[in-house]
């Protein structure tokens, strides 16, 4: 058949974009096109989360996570400074509130090290030295960490990328024939030799509708962040978070400030009632059946309702909320907490019920799908997007 493009790629996310861009720069004049279901790119994840560029404190040694995150923190900060992006790095503190939370901070700070991270480890004047304000007995402080605007990183790399855009249709069917991929939009139709599959909170739906079964299903997670009150601002210098709970993907309420002066607290983490369900009230039945026809939602929630239901509680609580700031913060009420945009994490959930803790990558005849990247996606976005354009190529060449 003939061709509209070399590559289609789905998703006009920062993954997807970062793809486009890494084809460009790995095979030049490799013809490529991003669809985009909204009218403009960025809309989901990459523009609803809290803009910090992780240094990969967090992930298991040797996985996909920890080596693009601590590669795509420093090629962040490098891309932006290039492109004039908006950034800064500003360094964190991980604190420990309690005994408890010791011998978990110290396996932290040893796998830091492990990731060749910038790590002090801190006393409870040290803690003051960072943050005046914030209360713990132990803490690292993380001097690769910092904060980006990410939407504007994601229209550096459409720009840059040399992609055609294709905003405001959503993708309704996906065909191979032997020799290429026919990608159907109410817009239009695209013919290409191989697509790529960076569609977010809809990568399984597009994986299925290219008739390959990914073996996971995205469980939608709804992050809900507060702001600061102006006059509570000067409580928080940079960024400052718990210590994680190993067992439960999130990283708890933190303390974030922005680009602009203001603090983002949050998030926590409740199940949304749709993959793109920003508020309670948005309900997607189509959505929901999904999520609760797949066995692994039920497996999830058995395994690990204690703490959702101290996720739903603080959800539905702004005093229960409060209290859970003034753990890193006392000085924080509930009056300083202004509510702020949500954002829903695309979370991978096995047919076990396991969360998939690592970036997950698919190929299938003229296909690349991009299946569990939630995250920190946005700071690997670079690597990943070299990732995905290297498979890509590959399928290209067969």
């Amino acid at each position: 058949m003939g061709y509209d493009c070399d590559v289609v790629v789905i998703g006009g996310g920062i993954v997807g974009l970062s793809t486009a861009y890494a084809l460009n720069r790995a095979a030049p004049g490799t013809s490529v096109i991003v669809l985009e279901k909204e009218t403009r790119i960025a809309a989901h994840q990459t523009g609803r989360n809290s803009g910090v560029i992780h240094s990969g404190l967090y992930y298991r040694p040797g996985s996909l996570k920890a080596r693009y995150a601590v590669e795509g923190a420093r090629e962040t900060v490098e891309f932006c400074r290039e492109q004039g992006v908006p950034h800064r790095v500003t360094g964190k503190l991980v604190v420990a509130t309690d005994s408890t939370e010791l011998p978990r901070l110290h396996a932290l700070a040893q796998r830091g090290r492990e990731h060749g991270l910038p790590i002090r480890e801190l006393g409870p004047a040290g803690i003051v030295e960072f943050e005046p304000h914030a209360a713990g007995i132990a803490a690292l402080h993380v001097g690769s960490t910092g904060i980006c605007d990410y939407p504007a990183m994601a229209a550096a790399l459409a720009e840059l990328s040399g992609a055609q855009l294709r905003t405001g249709g959503a993708v309704t069917a996906v065909v191979r024939r032997s020799d290429g991929v026919t990608v159907t939009t109410p817009l239009a139709e695209v013919r290409a030799r191989v697509v790529v599959n960076c569609a977010g909170l809809q990568s399984d739906r597009i994986a299925r509708l290219a008739g390959d079964e990914p073996g996971v299903r995205i469980v939608p997670f709804r992050g809900e962040y507060f702001t600061l009150a102006p006059r509570a601002r000067d409580l928080v210098r940079g960024l400052v978070y718990p210590v994680p709970d190993p067992a439960f993907p999130f990283l708890g309420v933190h303390l974030t400030r922005d680009l602009h002066g203001g603090v983002h607290v949050g998030p926590n983490a409740v199940p949304a009632l749709a993959r793109e369900g920003y508020r309670w009230a948005d309900l997607s039945p189509r959505d929901l059946a999904g999520t609760l026809a797949w066995p692994g939602a039920w497996r999830l929630g058995a395994r690990h309702w204690r703490a959702e239901a101290a996720e739903l509680h603080r959800s539905l609580s702004l005093r229960v909320f409060a209290r859970e700031v003034r753990r890193l913060l006392p000085e924080c009420t509930a009056a300083d907490l202004v509510p702020a945009p949500a954002g829903v994490r695309a979370q991978a959930v096995a047919r076990d019920g396991s969360l998939l803790d690592d970036f997950v990558f698919a190929r299938a005849p003229r296909t690349v799908h991009v299946l569990n990247a939630p995250s920190p996606a946005a700071t690997a976005s670079l690597p990943i997007g070299r990732e995905v354009a290297r498979r890509a190529l590959a399928a290209l060449a067969e």
